[in-house]
Parts: structure tokens; C-alpha cells; sequence
């Protein structure tokens, strides 16, 4: 293998400090969680900062600022996946946990990894406040359901009224989102142009296309593999000598599937759109109604992610 860096820093971030570890001194430093920290990391590793790959885990939001703060300052960095992390840690036998052992886990994460993984690239303000945004609202949302749940459970009458303060609240908060979400879109030329060309995929609402802007900013830059993955559309075999399993969908990002599957719904209840005729084609073969279904939803978000590759930035 040869290699696309020559050190590589694993970075275990926590609320209020961070431990660091540098494989060519192996030796680690432990930072404050704050700009002061930050900079002293960037000073302790100043030249080191153009032959570097830069590994951190997605910790709660934590590693958020320093992960801006070394993407500003030209550091190469990855925010790993949590799962694939541990997975590698579990391949060599290590039981232990400690925030100095799992940055230099992180750190050879790096070194054996460094081919096949993306570098981290920070939202702009927009796409950053769209995101928090709809993930509020999804929240909210559910929520909401929550307590229209308890309103109509014959047990809570005594509760009602404190309940029905709560719903009306919520409806506000959701209301309030959605203006913010709308002012955002209205305001930026590129984000709305994006809306109107996902409202022309079959199942597409106004609603689906904000939620697809805001949670998968990558559209339009991932080919339809990359795209259905990060989805949890792309179903995987499972297959071993002659026994060949039933292929499954996992992985993804979690909120973006409930979006899709409505969609997938809306999209299969119209006969005369293509994806119904799809899904009659599947369903025709024998395939569970589920499985088409979900052919539907990773359909949805293939031909989104070509529509805007198109016209943002270039079909390939």
C-alpha cells in the first residue's frame, strides 16, 4: 500500500477535553474541548499539518468545532463511524477502553484505512441551519405524535387539558420551524432551484425534498451506490459456499429512511407514475410487497441524486 500520508493522528473527543495521538512519536496529549484547545493542539503539530490524516469519531455534536477548526487550518481529517471503529478495535482483540487507547486505535484506523476513506468537508451556513432545522422538526413531530397518543388513551382524561396545552405548543414550535425552513430555501437560489427539481421525481412533496436538501447535502456529488448506502437502501448479499441468503438493507443515516418510505408510499399509490409500474413488475416476479417497496425508495433517491448531479454538477 502506498501511503497518501506519512502521520496519522487519532483524536478521542469527549464534552470537555480531547486526547490526541501522533503514531510517529507515539506518545499521546490530552487539549480543553474550546478554541484555546485547539490552538495549542495546532501549535504542538504545526508542522506536521500537511503530511497528516487527521481521525476523530462522531461523538454527540462534540467533535463538531474541532473538526472545523482543523479543516480551516488545512489539516486533512476523517469523522469516522463509531461502528466501523469499534468493529476494527474488536478484529485486534482489545477489550480495554481508555480515551489514550482509543485514539491510537484511531490513529491506525487511519493508517490502514487511509485509501478508502473520505475526507470530512464542513456546511456552509445555510445547508448547517437546514440540517438542524429538519431534525428538529422530525423531533418535534414525533413527539407531537406522542401526546396525541396520550390525549385519546381513555385513562388520561384527568391529564387531558395539560396534554392538549402541550400538543398546542408543539404544533407552534413545528409551525415556527417550517417558516424558518421556507425562509431559508427562499432566500438561496441553489437551494430552491434543488427543491423544484426533487418535487419532479415521482413521490416527492414539497415536505420530502426540503428533508432530502437538509439530511443529504451529498446529493448530486455520489454516484447511485454511494447515494443508496448512505441512505440504508442498498440491499447487500449474504451468501456462503451454496447457501445464498435473503439480501438485506442496513447502515445509513436512520432519519432519511422514514422520509423515503413515505415517499415510496406516495410514489406506489400513483398507477400512472413509472415507480408504481415498478413496483407492480416486482410484486409480479414474487417479490414481497416490502422488498418492492423499498426497490421504490432506493429508486426515489437514485434518480434525485441524478437529477441534481445534471444540472449542479455535471452528469458523468
Amino acid at each position: 500500500m502506498q501511503n497518501l500520508y506519512t502521520n496519522f493522528i487519532g483524536i478521542d473527543i469527549g464534552k470537555d477535553e480531547f486526547v490526541s495521538f501522533l503514531n510517529n512519536d507515539d506518545k499521546t496529549n490530552c487539549y480543553k474541548n474550546s478554541s484555546k484547545g485547539f490552538q495549542k493542539f495546532l501549535n504542538d503539530h504545526k508542522e506536521y499539518i500537511s503530511s497528516s490524516l487527521v481521525v476523530l469519531e462522531t461523538t454527540g455534536g462534540y467533535e463538531s468545532a474541532c473538526l472545523d477548526y482543523l479543516q480551516d487550518n488545512n489539516f486533512a481529517v476523517h469523522r469516522a463511524d463509531t461502528r466501523k471503529v469499534k468493529n476494527f478495535i474488536r478484529s485486534f482483540g482489545q477489550h480495554a477502553k481508555t480515551d489514550k487507547l482509543d485514539a491510537k486505535a484511531l490513529s491506525l484506523y487511519g493508517y490502514e484505512r487511509q485509501e478508502r476513506l473520505s475526507l470530512y468537508q464542513k456546511l456552509d451556513k445555510n445547508d448547517e441551519e437546514l440540517k438542524l432545522l429538519i431534525e428538529r422538526r422530525q423531533d418535534l413531530k414525533h413527539m407531537l405524535t406522542q401526546e396525541k397518543n396520550r390525549f385519546q388513551a381513555p385513562l388520561n382524561k384527568p391529564i387531558q387539558a395539560g396534554i392538549k396545552a402541550v400538543i398546542t405548543c408543539l404544533e407552534k414550535q413545528i409551525n415556527n420551524i417550517e417558516e424558518s425552513i421556507n425562509k431559508i430555501i427562499d432566500e438561496n437560489k441553489d437551494l430552491a432551484r434543488k427543491k423544484e427539481i426533487l418535487m419532479t421525481v415521482p413521490g416527492v412533496g414539497s415536505i420530502t425534498a426540503v428533508s432530502l436538501l437538509g439530511l443529504l447535502p451529498e446529493l448530486g456529488q455520489l454516484n447511485r451506490k454511494q447515494v443508496a448506502s448512505l441512505c440504508g437502501v442498498a440491499p447487500y448479499a449474504k451468501q456462503s459456499g451454496e447457501k445464498s441468503g435473503y439480501r438485506r438493507t442496513f447502515g445509513g443515516r436512520r432519519n432519511l429512511r422514514p422520509i423515503l418510505y413515505m415517499a415510496a408510499m406516495g410514489a406506489r399509490r400513483r398507477k400512472e407514475s413509472e415507480l408504481a409500474a415498478f413496483s407492480e413488475r416486482l410484486t409480479q416476479k414474487g417479490k414481497k410487497p416490502m422488498v418492492a417497496l423499498v426497490a421504490i425508495m432506493r429508486k426515489i433517491v437514485v434518480i434525485a441524486n441524478a437529477r441534481i448531479k445534471e444540472e449542479f454538477f455535471g452528469a458523468n
